[in-house]
This record gives C-alpha cells, sequence and structure tokens, in this order.
C-alpha cells in the first residue's frame, strides 16, 4: 500500500505566482503527511474560465511550473504531477500535465481534445499519455479526456496507476431555474462518475485532483456572464473503483488522502462503442461544439506565435 495525495484548489484566475504558491502549501500538507504520491489539478497554475487574459499566461516547458514540480518531488520524494498551459518552442500552447520523481521530469501527456472555452487557450496532443516512472508505469487523463472511449483505450490493461486533475465547471442557475438546477444536479453527478469508475475501465487506481470555489466570467458569444462554481470530485480510487478519499466542492480547498495498491488489474467495466464513456446532454453537447468553433478562432488570432 502506498499513500497517495489529490490536491483541491480554488485558483486565482490568471494569477500564476499565488496559485504556485497555494499548490507549494497544499502539496507540502500532503508531503508531510507521507504522501508518495501527490497529484496536483489541471490548469494548476492559472485555474479556467473564459478569461481573455489567459492568452499571455502560458509558462515555457522548463519555467516556473516544471520547477514547482519537481522541487516538490525532490523535497517529499515523492512522485508529483499536474497539468498547465505549457508554450512550446513551435509557438503553440498545450495543455502539458507533466510528471515528476525525485531525480526529475519523467514524462509528459499533453491533453488531446480542448474541452469548450477551453479551445481558445491550448491545442490539442496526440501521445499515449502512458509515462514510465521507475518501476511503475503511469497514465495520465486530464478532465474530459475521463469522459472518452479513445482514453481508455490507450491506457486500459498498461497503466499501474493513473494520475489527472480537472476544472470542471457547473451548470449556473439560469432561467427555468428547475430545468438548470436539474441539469446541474446531472452534471455534478457526472463529474464525480467520471473520475471514479474511471479505475473500472483502465484497472489500475487513479488519483484525481481537482479545482472548487467560485467562477466567474465572461461567456463567448454571449451577452449573459457565467456565474458558478467548480465541481471537484478531488477523490482516490482504487483500482476496482471503491473510493477510498474524497473532498467535495463544498469542502473546500485542501488535501484527500488515501492509500492504494499500486498495479494493473483485469479491467471491470468495458467501454461502450461510442465517443464518449458517459452520456453529457444536451446542454454540454450543444456548448461544446459552439465554444469549440468560437475557441479555435480566438486562440488562431490572440494564442498561437509564429505558427
Amino acid at each position: 500500500m502506498v499513500l497517495a495525495a489529490a490536491v483541491q484548489l480554488e485558483a486565482v484566475l490568471g494569477d500564476v505566482p499565488a496559485n504556485l504558491a497555494a499548490c507549494e502549501r497544499l502539496a507540502d500538507e500532503a508531503g508531510r503527511a507521507g504522501a508518495a504520491i501527490i497529484a496536483l489539478p489541471e490548469f494548476f497554475t492559472t485555474g479556467i474560465g473564459f478569461e481573455p487574459s489567459l492568452a499571455a499566461a502560458a509558462l515555457p516547458p522548463d519555467g516556473a511550473a516544471t520547477e514547482l514540480l519537481t522541487a516538490l518531488a525532490r523535497r517529499h520524494r515523492a512522485l508529483v504531477g499536474g497539468s498547465f498551459l505549457c508554450r512550446d518552442p513551435d509557438g503553440h500552447v498545450r495543455n502539458a500535465y507533466l510528471l515528476a520523481d525525485p531525480d526529475g521530469v519523467v514524462g509528459r501527456h499533453d491533453k488531446d481534445l480542448p474541452t469548450m472555452w477551453e479551445n481558445a487557450f491550448y491545442t490539442g496532443g496526440d501521445d499515449d499519455g502512458v509515462l514510465a516512472a521507475g518501476d511503475q508505469t503511469v497514465g495520465a487523463a486530464v478532465c474530459w479526456e475521463l469522459m472518452r472511449t479513445q482514453t481508455v483505450r490507450r491506457l486500459r490493461g498498461r497503466v499501474d496507476l493513473v494520475m489527472t486533475g480537472s476544472g470542471w465547471w457547473s451548470i449556473p442557475s439560469w432561467s427555468p431555474r428547475p430545468l438548470f438546477e436539474h441539469l446541474e444536479r446531472r452534471n455534478a453527478g457526472t463529474a464525480r462518475q467520471a473520475a471514479a469508475s474511471f479505475a473500472q475501465y483502465v484497472g489500475a487506481p487513479v488519483v484525481h485532483a481537482a479545482h472548487a470555489g467560485a467562477l466567474d466570467c465572461a461567456m463567448p458569444w454571449a451577452p449573459l456572464r457565467y456565474r458558478g462554481h467548480f465541481e471537484g470530485a478531488t477523490l482516490i480510487a482504487a483500482a476496482d473503483g471503491t473510493v477510498v478519499a474524497e473532498r467535495r466542492f463544498d469542502e473546500g480547498e485542501g488535501v484527500a488522502l488515501g492509500e492504494i495498491t499500486l498495479g494493473r488489474q483485469p479491467a471491470r467495466l468495458a467501454p461502450p462503442a461510442g465517443f464518449w464513456l458517459h452520456r453529457r446532454g444536451t446542454l454540454p453537447a450543444a456548448v461544446w461544439h459552439y465554444q469549440r468553433w468560437h475557441g479555435r478562432r480566438f486562440y488562431r488570432r490572440n494564442v498561437a506565435q509564429n505558427v
């Protein structure tokens, strides 16, 4: 058995120094508790929302985010991972999940498909996310990668541990309020189910870090503002899908700690034949498409450099 930690962060949107300091504080808390595996959330340097200033918030591959991950791994003799907006030498920005051990960075996975307004800030990757870390093989998966059958296909039966993070936002209480509150209950349930059940699809324990707290930002191509919160669903699950530790979004910032057994097992669930592991619902499906169209245009005009 090994003690794992999943960090739940309340990021300050776009404030890289503040978020790095918060991540260090929370990861140090996990390390002092004896965690040998520490997961930070997706976008741990910036948070995520439709905030145009994020176009300038990407860090280089060897910048402050990487320095923090490697310093934490050395300090606590732990495996530490998380994703951030990373501007590569080719001028593109990617949502890069970096994994570090006490000797340095051991691997990187770029999230395959940006989700909704994320399309405005980075482009997708095409690696398999299977990372060698000493005697263990770690699978990296980020947020809505936990929703897709193609992620299961690349990791199923190949990894001893899955490290993942998300920045999953809620559905606001717009009118008609009863309808949107119903949609939000389903959305919150999907966020938790996607993280917890992924272990059963892949056959390995999952350490899932996430964001909590309020989010207030613009909506692409709409006069409305988004006012909601991050769903959290920070949890640690055994290979059979049993949740061994959890921190709900309403518990705020903090650390979930739980013991897991590393190693691959026969997967308990077979992925469905289609593209998605879980139903998205009509509203998220519509928003997925319109914000992808808007975001790709925004990215070409405002984010990509010398491409």
